[in-house]
């Protein structure tokens, strides 16, 4: 049967975590799904990319996941992905502050937030000072409308050490933005659910695979074995008919439908997906224009030999925030250093070589072993539009409804009370497909 001829229960459009979650929770439900990406690959802005020198799988940003992200492993279980990621059983976090004096955050298998705090009362990274005053943020986390993360922190009398090795590395990784500019009640909520459950809800995981082998090609293979379709290079838009008619979907020169609809591209597009929106949802539309950005830089460096034993290590005070060593994360006996600078807006117009100087010698200053490697190979990727502002003053967020009968939205800037995570976008299609 010919993809024209073919009948589907629900479009989907945007093959990232949000497009993938709902068709595969669709698909799961027997729905017959189309997936739809524009890009020649999928994954959205979690994806993957051949590097032409080395033939190496390199994401396009690197990311990690949290125990607490429920929906996201429910997700990867659905498609048979679950081992593709290697979770910690209790959070532990090593770094390498500016005086290059390493430490090991390692907290036990308490009910948190026991847990966090009973590991800052050993970490040597902080003085007395530091880990009394940790308990002063006590065990509901409020933030105030309008105050920024900082404002938060100072509120409750956080110190300036730890402020810097611990709440800045974990408000910028999870907010992607600068705790002067981010608000804090997206913060709030992610403390919440990192510490109002289980000990493992705030542990690491840290993806086995490049970013598209860990969901999205298993994503694809789950929908398609079910009877979806999923098709690349596929830009698509909702055409929206008149007297409330069900909209139907233009890809390229095909026109498509289906009784549902959802739409799972990022806010930035979302108005040029639309064709003859009604006024109802043009506020909508609005919205997601308006929308403020914040970027990623990741500066990829390979060295001719392993120096580090750690798959993860923390660089706070400095330009790059993260040092992961993806080859040890997928078992291999080499050394590809994935360096990650979040909330990168001050340096993300820096040049490749600039970028590539502060890279490497942040490397040699944290790593000692690595004085003694040879730098073969340097790669930059920048994602300008990485993630949607949570500065406060942004406009709201939609809710997965919309106006536009049998039209609902996806997508990690979606409604669901956490910042642009991949459990946010994993969350999203989950509510969509729920809805539909």
């Amino acid at each position: 049967m010919s993809p024209a001829s073919r009948s589907y229960d629900v479009i989907v459009i945007g093959a990232g975590c949000a497009g993938l979650a709902a068709a595969s929770s669709l698909a799961e439900r027997g729905a017959r799904v189309l997936v739809l990406e524009a890009r020649p690959a999928l994954g959205g802005r979690a994806t993957a990319f051949t590097d032409p020198a080395t033939g190496e799988r390199v994401d396009n940003g690197q990311h990690v996941l949290l125990g607490c992200y429920r929906d996201t492993f429910r997700f990867l279980s659905r498609i048979g992905a679950a081992d593709r990621v290697q979770l910690q059983d209790r959070l532990t976090l090593d770094i390498v502050d500016r005086d290059g004096h390493p430490s090991r955050l390692a907290c036990p298998a308490l009910p948190p937030p026991l847990n966090l705090l009973a590991g800052l009362m050993t970490w040597d990274a902080l003085a007395w000072r530091d880990r009394l005053a940790a308990v002063r943020v006590g065990r509901t986390f409020i933030a105030l409308d309008g105050e920024t993360v900082r404002d938060w922190l100072i509120r409750h009398h956080q110190t300036s050490r730890l402020i810097e090795v611990l709440w800045q590395p974990l408000a910028v990784a999870a907010l992607n933005e600068s705790i002067d500019v981010a608000a804090a009640v997206p913060f709030a909520n992610v403390l919440t659910e990192m510490l109002g459950g289980h000990a493992s809800d705030a542990a690491i995981a840290v993806p086995l695979r490049p970013l598209d082998e860990m969901y999205a090609l298993p994503a694809r293979s789950y929908i398609e074995s079910r009877g979806g379709e999923v098709r690349i290079s596929a830009p698509a838009r909702v055409v929206c008919g008149g007297d409330g008619a069900t909209p139907r979907v233009m890809v390229r020169d095909e026109m498509v439908s289906a009784p549902t609809v959802i739409c799972a591209v990022p806010w930035w597009a979302l108005a040029e997906t639309f064709v003859g929106a009604p006024p109802a949802f043009m506020p909508t539309l609005e919205a997601a224009t308006r929308t403020g950005s914040s970027s990623i830089v990741t500066v990829n460096l390979w060295f001719d030999r392993v120096v580090t034993d750690h798959v993860l290590l923390g660089l706070p005070g400095r330009t790059m925030h993260w040092i992961f060593d993806k080859r040890r994360a997928f078992g291999e006996r080499a050394s590809h250093l994935s360096l990650v600078s979040s909330g990168a807006d001050a340096v993300v117009s820096q040049t490749n070589d600039q970028l590539v100087q502060i890279a490497t010698r942040e490397v040699l200053e944290a790593i000692p072993p690595a004085r003694n490697a040879i730098l073969q190979r340097a790669v930059v990727v920048r994602e300008r539009r990485a993630t949607f502002s949570v500065a406060p003053g942004q406009p709201p967020r939609p809710s997965t409804h919309t106006p536009i009968r049998g039209v609902l939205l996806a997508g990690d800037w979606i409604d669901t009370g956490l910042p642009a995570t991949i459990e946010s976008a994993v969350r999203s299609g989950h509510m969509a497909a729920a809805a539909a």
